[in-house]
């Protein structure tokens, strides 16, 4: 079945390597982006020069509620069906914590936990749709390990955030399964990005706290990214 799938923040790190991934299966995919248009084209040249599959770029701004409907609606119109929902934008913050700002806090939570879950319920029709017993649809959200436990730095609303996207990964688990669609989480620990800048600039000293002894990788994060998406994660439910 050549499926189609949505990732949302595909035009860097951890989205890229997933968006890769996905595309050596032969999937069609929809690169989300918001203001990092160069390197969502870059992407989808990548893609689309190697494989049989497409890919496609889609702008929108998910903090608007508009812009949620306009992702939607232009996904739609792309491709026949949307099988698999990767909930990858995020954004972070850190500043002291007598000095953290409410902009900071309303910026990080809308992005990461608000639209996470309005983008989920704006596709749930299209999901259903194409779901069926053999091939369950799919919404993969991307967590971090800071959700589970502190980090040194003073990122307040990005750790609130990202114990809610697990916490509402297992809500919407219990809800969905009943129409067919399977939701788990992705919770990653040191990779480099741009918002872990840490594993990024100085990964052989963040490594060495890692049990691993070393920050993780492109195939560590396409590993996992296949397992979930593919018939092997088929029975992986709110996890």
């Amino acid at each position: 079945m050549n499926k189609t799938i949505l990732i949302t923040g595909a035009a860097k790190r951890i989205g890229k390597e997933i968006a890769l991934t996905y595309s050596e299966l032969g999937w069609n995919i929809i690169i989300h982006y918001n203001s990092s248009k160069e390197d969502a084209e870059k992407l989808a040249t990548q893609i689309n020069s190697k494989n049989s599959n497409t890919a496609k770029i889609v702008q929108a701004n998910l903090d608007i509620d508009t812009e949620v409907t306009r992702l939607v609606n232009e996904s739609k119109e792309l491709f026949d069906t949307i099988d698999i929902l990767v909930n990858n934008a995020g954004a972070a913050w850190g500043e002291p914590f007598e000095t953290f700002p409410e902009s900071g806090w309303d910026k990080v939570m809308d992005l990461n936990v608000k639209s996470l879950f309005f983008l989920t319920q704006a596709l749930h029709g299209p999901l259903k749709a194409a779901a069926s017993r053999e091939q369950p649809g799919k919404v993969i959200n991307i967590a971090s390990i800071d959700g589970i436990r502190i980090n040194p730095w003073e990122t307040y609303s990005y750790q609130a955030s990202k114990a809610a996207v697990i916490s509402l990964t297992k809500r919407l688990a219990a809800r969905l399964v009943e129409d067919g669609i399977l939701v788990t989480g992705i919770a990653p620990g040191a990779f480099a990005s741009e918002m872990n800048k840490a594993a990024r600039d100085l990964g052989d000293i963040v490594g060495k706290h890692v049990p691993a002894g070393r920050i993780g990788n492109d195939e560590d994060m396409a590993g996992v990214a296949i397992y979930l998406a593919s018939r092997a994660g088929n029975y992986v439910v709110g996890e």
